[in-house]
């Protein structure tokens, strides 16, 4: 998991169909202390986060297939 802060919303033309309808959010990667490391993510918004907000952000296969409902 990564730790991340919001930071605003991404618009896409162009995506895979797994993320059709999903909100992409752009996230800031904050290091264990909460402190902003200059490295940025996009994210599918899964909890209907903010700007300025917390949040934790998978990085792996399974736990992001089973959010998405996908069991490939």
């Amino acid at each position: 998991m990564i730790l991340g802060r919001i930071t605003g919303s991404v618009v896409s033309t162009i995506h895979h169909p797994v993320v059709d309808g999903q909100k992409l959010l752009l996230a800031e990667r904050l290091d264990e202390w909460g402190k902003p490391t200059g490295a940025y993510l996009i994210a599918l918004d899964g909890i209907g986060a903010g700007r300025g907000e917390t949040v934790l952000i998978l990085d792996e296969g399974n736990g992001a297939r089973q959010i998405l409902a996908d069991a490939a």
